[in-house]
């Protein structure tokens, strides 16, 4: 289940219910709506997760503009439940303005958006291996491997296995051209990490009360 089906349930099993797909749905609304607002965007069917937030939620629109009240309702949930910083969306909004001046580049835009985000989890996945063993209560410990990761993505030359230098490679490339920070990169595969760890432990959890 994702965020329409079980996000913000209510409940004791509100915090529990909350996994990457949430997470990564609630930023795409979020992406959306800034993109709507920057482009003045009026029909809602080119914002598919705007539109199913927005119904879902009952969000009411704002100024009479699309993504208004979507962009913060969805900034409020992320600052909230997933502890955001202001920073994350500051740099979204920079990065859709400069690059989102007409609908003509908002395909564009979200087509590479998508392959940074996907080749950064692959290779943040393919680097870590090992070190997501460690137990999500050393947050602390988690979070500084994955900013260190991160770091070594964003700088290091050279890599041993060829899979990975390219993908490195692709990945500094979008970096650059979104205009993304690495502290941002380390904020959004944190979380993702987290996330993933937690839904691992509850699928492991549900599988020994079954037995």
């Amino acid at each position: 289940m994702g965020i329409f089906s079980k996000l913000f349930n209510k409940g004791a099993e509100n915090a529990s219910s909350r996994n990457v797909e949430d997470f990564v749905s609630l930023t795409r609304v979020y992406f959306q709506s800034v993109i709507a607002v920057n482009v003045g965007i009026t029909n809602i069917r080119f914002i598919p997760d705007v539109a199913n937030f927005k119904r879902l939620f009952k969000v009411p629109t704002q100024g009479g503009r699309l993504g208004l009240g979507e962009k913060a309702a969805s900034r409020k949930m992320l600052m909230q439940d997933y502890g955001l910083s202001e920073n994350f969306f500051k740099e979204i909004d920079n990065s859709v303005k400069k690059h989102c001046r007409t609908q003509n580049e908002v395909q564009s835009y979200l087509f590479m958006y998508q392959a940074f985000s996907s080749d950064l989890m692959m290779l943040m996945g393919n680097l870590m291996q090992w070190k997501l063993r460690m137990p999500s209560i050393f947050k602390g410990a988690i979070r500084s491997m994955t900013e260190k990761t991160v770091h070594d993505v964003c700088t290091k030359s050279v890599w041993k296995k060829d899979d990975v230098h390219k993908t490195a490679m692709s990945v500094r490339q979008y970096k650059e051209r979104l205009g993304y920070s690495e502290q941002w990169m380390s904020e959004y595969v944190y979380n993702i990490v987290i996330l993933a760890k937690k839904e691992k432990g509850n699928k492991q959890a549900e599988d020994k009360e079954k037995k």
